[in-house]
């Protein structure tokens, strides 16, 4: 894809200074760009490439405004970028409606006339498939399972029986949703399975990596709220709840029958017990393990899980702590003389 600076700058709503005519052939980061390629700049620590970037045009936030380059001026310099992607990578639509020869469609199934089913997908009974949505090749949906309109489901996601998929999702390879919650009752020295009968709600707007896995509830619904992102590795148990517009990071563990309210974002390998409640907008940082709940719009750091300046007091007065030894050794010393 091409565009002028002048068509760029008006297509993401944003201000033009610098040469209107000038030719835009692609995007790359700010300290690799070259000549006909755009970059950006959103975070502080990379406006020192400004002044040595061979990039052609730059999207800046509103402080910038003089460069040796051509500036996009964009209150949202990240978002900004994100829309550019999209201009010039838009979305692979080669997929043609339809279903592929070698797929195996069970009875009783609907599926729109404009979805694509790939190679190698296996579609059990009675699944219903909206609208646009497209199965890549060796894919499997259990029976009774429902995907709605517009939907992406990359090659081998296994999407277990009674699942419901809403409009607009994206899963990512190898990821599992419906899989048995872990659910086990113990008699006499050996534990017995707990049959997990429960289903998968997924809202409108999700977007789960690869190599994820979402457990069936054991009774009711597990389900992942409208707008939710969840990265790679990500295991979520039975009957938890996420609110809408969550983010989970890389190898977060969420345990059974946890509810995150709206806006919430667990960082990097962060681990929570089951039944716990996470109000709105809270911000967990990587590696905390979180045992209790947690109050709403506050940061928390550490294992167990505290506020964050708190575990950050305590972080430092830790790393002192064999200095501090040494001196009531020296005091007790002289107590004791």
């Amino acid at each position: 894809m091409e565009f002028t600076s002048e068509e760029l700058a008006f297509k993401l709503g944003a201000e033009l200074i610098g040469d209107a005519q000038l030719k835009l052939y692609g995007i790359a980061p700010i300290e690799d760009a070259g000549s006909g390629e755009l970059a950006f700049l959103a975070n502080k620590k990379y406006f020192k490439y400004l002044e040595s970037t061979k990039a052609s045009a730059v999207i800046v936030p509103p402080e910038i405004t003089e460069a040796d380059v051509t500036l996009i001026v964009h209150p949202d310099p990240y978002l900004a970028f994100a829309q550019a992607v999209c201009l010039f990578h838009p979305r692979d639509d080669s997929y043609p409606a339809g279903i592929h020869d070698s797929a195996v469609i069970g009875d009783g199934c609907e599926i729109d006339g404009s979805a694509h089913i790939g190679a190698g997908v296996v579609i059990a009974n009675n699944v219903r498939i909206g609208s646009d949505s497209r199965i890549m090749p060796n894919c499997y949906i259990g029976k009774g399972s429902r995907i709605g309109n517009n939907s992406l489901i990359h090659p081998l996601v296994t999407i277990r029986e009674g699942t419901q998929i809403g409009n607009n999702v994206i899963l990512h390879s190898g990821t599992t949703i419906g899989t048995d919650g872990f659910g086990y009752a113990l008699h006499d020295g050996k534990h017995f399975k707990i049959p997990q009968i429960g289903i998968v709600v997924i809202e409108d707007e999700v977007e789960i990596g690869a190599n994820c896995t979402i457990d069936r509830a054991a009774l009711g619904e597990t389900r992942i709220g409208r707008g939710t992102k969840i990265d790679n590795l990500v295991q979520i148990g039975h009957n938890v709840k996420t609110g809408e517009n969550c983010i989970l990071i890389s190898q977060v563990g969420v345990s059974g029958s946890t509810q995150l309210g709206d806006g919430v974002i667990l960082a990097g390998q962060v681990g929570l017990i089951g039944h716990l409640k996470i109000g709105d907008n809270v911000i967990v940082a990587a590696q905390s393990g979180v045992k209790d709940d947690l109050e709403a719009s506050k940061k928390y750091l550490g294992s167990p899980a505290r506020e964050m300046m708190r575990q950050k007091r305590i972080e430092a007065i830790t790393g002192k702590l064999p200095e501090y030894l040494k001196r009531l050794q020296k005091l007790e010393k002289k107590l004791k003389d």
